[in-house]
């Protein structure tokens, strides 16, 4: 079902729309509210990619859900996606618009996952820390907490992965003696 290629077709389509229209700020404010919706409720997820419910039963649920949230062109991008039978890749289509407006903006993506909430002053600070470290001016950051993670933290940015976990350590040193790399230096 994830189809990046269709998703990135679809997004770039709506996204020179909107361009058209001047609407393609107001209609990455919407494709955030579904990208919100989508990581917040997998039944929408799954209603979505549903073969058992009808096109027509999914098109009143959704328009119930973003009537009066989203903008008209929006609205009827999400109508043609249900009457076209790509309802389906709604959630990948809503990525591919925000990775592509971001891109066109000169804005990056930094994830940064922690073992337990960071304030807002830690965040700010590792931040400033990229910006001073890349060329990179304006960066969207998300959050999100692992607790498996134990400590430390892990950054994702631009592809790229820093893992500084404490897990990541314990599991570097349980290779290590898995791997009896201290045996032939004692000998």
């Amino acid at each position: 079902m994830n189809n990046p290629r269709l998703a990135g077709r679809y997004a770039k389509s709506l996204i020179n729309l909107a361009a058209e229209l001047g609407q393609v700020d107001i209609v990455y404010t919407d494709m955030k509210f579904i990208q919100s919706i989508c990581k917040s409720n997998p039944d929408f997820v799954a209603l979505l990619r549903s073969p058992i419910i009808k096109p027509d039963t999914k098109q009143k649920i959704i328009q119930s859900i973003t009537s009066g949230r989203v903008n008209t062109t929006t609205s009827l991008f999400i109508q043609l996606l249900v009457r076209k039978g790509r309802e389906t890749n709604f959630p990948e289509i809503a990525n591919a618009y925000i990775e592509q407006f971001n891109v066109s903006k000169g804005i990056h993506q930094l994830k940064i996952t922690t073992a337990s909430p960071i304030s807002e002053e830690l965040k700010n600070e590792i931040v400033a820390n990229v910006k001073t470290s890349t060329s990179f001016q304006d960066i969207e950051v998300e959050t999100a907490t692992r607790e498996e993670l134990i400590g430390g933290y892990v950054l994702e940015m631009e592809g790229s992965l820093i893992d500084a976990s404490i897990l990541k350590d314990l599991k570097d040193i349980q290779k290590q003696f898995m791997d009896n790399e201290y045996i032939h230096k004692l000998r």
